[in-house]
C-alpha cells in the first residue's frame, strides 16, 4: 500500500467542481526557435491534467523553467509551453504573467471550471530554490489542493514541489504514481533476478549508485568509460581511453564489496577500438587483453554482447542508466542498440520487466529504437539517479508526510 495518496483518493474524497487545483508538472522542456522542440514531458503530465479538467477543476499549473539568473527573463518565459501544452491538449490552455500576486490570483479567479491555467516560471523569483515558508504560502493560496506530477523535479527541496505539499491536501498525479510504481518494481520489490546496467563516462559521478545497486541486483554490467576504470583496476590495459586512473582503489573497494553481497559484476570481455572518436571511424574489436596502446575503447564487442544476453534472457527485471559505448558516433552505438533491443524483445514477450531513464538513456534508447518496448522509460534525470542510489526525494516524501 502507498503512502502517498492519488488521484484516485482524491476523486473518491472531493467533488471537483470549482475546485483549485494547483498542480506541479516539470515543463522545462527544449524550445528552438521560440517553438517546444519535443512535447515528450507534456505528453506524459497529459493525462492527469485532462482527468482533472473533465471533472470541473480549475487546473493551475505550477513550473520552473531554464534557470533564471536575476529575476523575470524573458527568454525564460513559458508562455510558449504553455501554448505546445494546448497543442497536446487539445485544448485551450491560459497564461498568467506571474505565479504569485495579484495577477496569478486574478487569473485564477477568472479561470472557468474545466479549464487549464499555466502560471509563470516560479524560479523568476529566489525563494522558490529556497524553499521560503513565505513564497510557498503565496503559492498555496491559489489552490484549494495541490498535486506534484513532476518526478523530475522531486529530488529538489523546492518551494513548489516540497513547501507547498506541507500546506494544502497533496496527492501524486498519474505521472508521479507511474514513476513510482514503476521504480518500487524495479528495485524495492523486484522479481529476481535483477541486471542492472550503469554506462555512462565517469565512475566518479556515479559513485554513490553503483554502491547502492551492488547491495540490491544480481548482477552489474559496467560499460561506457567507465567500464575501463574497472578494466585498468584489474590490469588490463586500456590504451588511449577515457580512464579515471586516480579511482582504480575504488573501483576495487566497489568489486569487493560486490562479491561480499553475491552481486556479479559484469564487464566487457571484448571492445572495439579506433584511433579517434568521431561518426564512421576505421575500428577493430580486440579482446580486452590485446587493446593497442594507441587506440581508444569506443563501445563493447560482439562477444560482450553475446555474454550479456545470457544474463538477461534468464532475468526477471532489468534496470538501465547509461549506454554501453559512445552511442552518438555511429557505429560506437552497435553494442548499446544490439543490448537494448534484446531487453526490449524479452520485456515485449512478456519475460521480464525493464525500467531505464536517467542522463543520455533515453536517448541512447530511442536511437536503438527500443524505448517504447521497455516496461517504463523515465523522463526524470537527477531524480531517477538519486532514487537509484538509495537517496529520499524530499518531492515524493512531502506527499507521504505532508497536509492531510
Amino acid at each position: 500500500m502507498s503512502a502517498y495518496k492519488s488521484l484516485d483518493d482524491l476523486f473518491a474524497a472531493r467533488d471537483l467542481k470549482g475546485l483549485r487545483v494547483l498542480v506541479r508538472c516539470d515543463l522545462n522542456v527544449p524550445i528552438t526557435d521560440g517553438r517546444v522542440s519535443d512535447v515528450t514531458r507534456l505528453t506524459r503530465i497529459a493525462p492527469t491534467l485532462d482527468e482533472l479538467a473533465r471533472k470541473g477543476a480549475k487546473v493551475v499549473v505550477l513550473s520552473h523553467f531554464g534557470r533564471p539568473k536575476k529575476g523575470p527573463d524573458p527568454e525564460l518565459s513559458l508562455s510558449p509551453v504553455a501554448a505546445a501544452l494546448a497543442g497536446v491538449l487539445g485544448e485551450d490552455v491560459n497564461f498568467a504573467g506571474d505565479c504569485i500576486g495579484p495577477t496569478a490570483a486574478h487569473a485564477v479567479s477568472a479561470l472557468p471550471d474545466g479549464e487549464v491555467l499555466v502560471l509563470e516560471n516560479t524560479r523568476f523569483y529566489p525563494e522558490e530554490e529556497e524553499n521560503d515558508p513565505t513564497f510557498a504560502k503565496a503559492l498555496a493560496s491559489l489552490g484549494d489542493v495541490y498535486i506534484n506530477d513532476a518526478f523530475s523535479c522531486a529530488h529538489r527541496a523546492h518551494a513548489s514541489t516540497e513547501g507547498i505539499a506541507r500546506l494544502l491536501p497533496a496527492y501524486a498525479g498519474r505521472c508521479m504514481e507511474a514513476e513510482l510504481n514503476a521504480l518500487q518494481l524495479a528495485l524495492a520489490t523486484p522479481q529476481r533476478p535483477v541486471v542492472a546496467i550503469v554506462g555512462g563516462s565517469k565512475v566518479s559521478s556515479k559513485l554513490d549508485l553503483l554502491g547502492n545497486l551492488v547491495t540490491k541486483v544480481d548482477a552489474l554490467v559496467i560499460g561506457g568509460g567507465m567500464a575501463n576504470t574497472f578494466l585498468a583496476a584489474q590490469g588490463k590495459s586500456v590504451g588511449k581511453s577515457l580512464c579515471e586512473h586516480d579511482l582504480l582503489d575504488t573501483a576495487r573497494d566497489i568489486i569487493a564489496k560486490a562479491t561480499a553481497a553475491n552481486c556479479k559484476i559484469l564487464l566487457p570481455t571484448d571492445v572495439v577500438v579506433a584511433s579517434e572518436l568521431k561518426a564512421g571511424a576505421a575500428t577493430q574489436t580486440v579482446s580486452i587483453d590485446a587493446v593497442p596502446g594507441d587506440r581508444m575503447i569506443l563501445d563493447v564487442g560482439t562477444d560482450t554482447i553475446a555474454h550479456l544476453s545470457g544474463w538477461f534472457e534468464t532475468a526477471k527485471t532489468v534496470v538501465w542508466n547509461g549506454p554501453l559505448g559512445a552511442f552518438e558516433f555511429p557505429p560506437f552505438d552497435e553494442g548499446t542498440n544490439a543490448a537494448a533491443q534484446l531487453v526490449a524483445m524479452l520485456t515485449r514477450m512478456g519475460q521480464l520487466t525493464s525500467v531505464a531513464g536517467g542522463g543520455d538513456t533515453v536517448s541512447a534508447l530511442n536511437n536503438a529504437g527500443a524505448s517504447e518496448d521497455f516496461s517504463y522509460v523515465s523522463t526524470a534525470g537527477g531524480a531517477f539517479l538519486e532514487w537509484l542510489e538509495g537517496k529520499v526525494l524530499p518531492g515524493v516524501a512531502a506527499l507521504e508526510t505532508g497536509a492531510r
